[in-house]
């Protein structure tokens, strides 16, 4: 085996979100989200469980910042839940939700830890959804607002700010397929809610910069690198339209390049979007504040995507296969391990998009095994895969790609969103019953790394 170096300074940590460990769901005035909402219908979560509890971080969150600390973190992404903060979505800000954030940041610079705060991952003030959520241009200027209160209270600490985590989750799985939080099955909804959401992006960038002198700025969002399943046309134009949907169309007008123009066709001809195509949901000046300049652009990647259209013309010879992984190469989340894709996402926005800088804020996978006889956590499946994605996060950067730091998903097992407790992303087992945390084998192994500010690969 050879080792593999990273260049001083790269940064090492570990990510959470606010719903999936803070717990505390009814303390302090917090007001409820969507995910509160939503979580205790039926049949939303495959286990019946929601946030309620969770980790019970906001009580535990100088053990957790501690452990972190043992484990040699340098850096930890979180995020601040917007109904702790403002109860109703805007107007009134509830103080004690901010102190709680004022004292985990302190407890993270105590102990060497560079904050990084993300302002939005998923929990919507119910009050905001009830009056339409992110279909409303009011939403944006409800989390400007939001932004600016967050940052006004932390910026003098904070200088790692994300805006968003995931727009397509946000939009299009939570709007158009009702699989997260509020729960809608309409496409012109989720395409309003993506818009929203990228502009409540652009307007609290100077916001925030504001209120944090030196901020550094930036938003997450995840791709899923495809590729067409054969040479042919149809399913060429089926990976086209895939790529649009889940990747193009957050970066293209991100980085001024307005919404991609084959998609709005496709919108068009399905009837997703009128004839006059964006001119009914995009104001004059909107895509100027979504290209507003950042600091840098967060990646969180998990799994390719091999498309194959589900249109066969009958003048079609050419081979048609989807590339299948073995078995022993999928998550428990159903997710493909194919550590190769995420080089060459981050080559594509280096040399497609140039970015100042990025970031992996996310990469993990789900895997379940828990502590043996000797309280020993053996997860060598999620060590194997962590290792082989860092090495081709490597091998972009060998490429050009300005990538400056990792962060592994996720730190504590959580509630994993419609999925419940089913799935543990954690590199730390959680009891949920005790509140137990134990650094499984690629924790211990991630300090190693982190220390040594290399791979063996």
């Amino acid at each position: 085996m050879t080792t593999v170096h990273f260049p001083k300074g790269f940064l090492w940590g570990t990510a959470t979100s606010s719903y999936q460990i803070e717990g505390a769901a009814q303390e302090d005035g917090r007001g409820e989200s969507i995910w509160d909402r939503f979580s205790k219908t039926p049949g939303k979560v495959e286990d019946g469980t929601n946030g309620d509890v969770a980790c019970d971080h906001y009580h535990r969150y100088r053990d957790d910042v501690a452990l972190m600390k043992r484990l040699g973190m340098q850096a930890y992404r979180f995020s601040v839940a917007w109904p702790r903060v403002l109860p109703t979505g805007r107007g009134r800000v509830n103080p004690a939700g901010l102190d709680f954030y004022k004292r985990l940041v302190d407890a993270l610079l105590e102990a060497g830890i560079e904050p990084f705060v993300t302002l939005y991952h998923w929990d919507l003030p119910q009050v905001l959804q009830d009056e339409g959520g992110w279909t409303q241009r009011s939403t944006a200027e409800a989390f400007t607002e939001y932004a600016d209160v967050v940052a006004r209270a932390l910026g003098d600490r904070v200088k790692n700010w994300i805006t968003h985590n995931e727009p397509w989750c946000t939009s299009l799985l939570s709007h158009e397929k009702g699989i997260h939080a509020p729960g809608l099955k309409d496409f012109r909804a989720a395409l309003l809610a993506s818009h929203h959401v990228l502009l409540s992006h652009g307007w609290a960038v100077p916001v925030i910069r504001a209120a944090s002198p030196g901020a550094q700025v930036g938003i997450t969002l995840n791709f899923s690198p495809a590729e067409a399943a054969s040479p042919s046309a149809a399913d060429y134009d089926a990976f086209r339209h895939y790529d649009g949907y889940f990747n193009r169309w957050f970066l293209d007008p991100l980085y001024g390049r307005h919404y991609p123009a084959d998609m709005v066709a496709d919108y068009v001809r399905a009837g997703h979007l009128p004839p006059e195509g964006l001119a009914t949901l995009v104001r004059p000046g909107d895509l100027e504040a979504i290209a507003a300049p950042c600091d840098f652009l967060g990646v969180n990647y998990y799994n390719r995507a091999v498309i194959r259209s589900d249109r066969v013309p009958e003048s079609e010879n050419l081979p048609r296969t989807v590339h299948l992984a073995p078995p022993s190469e999928w998550t428990e989340m159903g997710w493909e391990v194919h550590a190769d894709s995420l080089r060459r996402i981050l080559t594509r926005l280096h040399l497609v998009y140039a970015p100042a800088r990025l970031y992996v804020t996310e990469n993990g996978a789900s895997f379940s095994v828990g502590p043996d006889a000797e309280g020993r956590v053996r997860d060598d499946r999620r060590l194997a895969y962590l290792r082989e994605h860092f090495l081709a996060a490597r091998k972009a950067m060998e490429a050009g790609a300005p990538l400056a730091g990792y962060f592994v998903w996720s730190f504590l097992d959580n509630f994993e969103w419609d999925r419940g407790y089913s799935q543990r992303f954690g590199i730390v087992w959680v009891d949920y019953k005790t509140q137990q945390r134990i650094p499984k084998d690629s924790a211990l192994w991630y300090r190693d790394v982190i220390a040594a500010n290399a791979v063996e690969g």
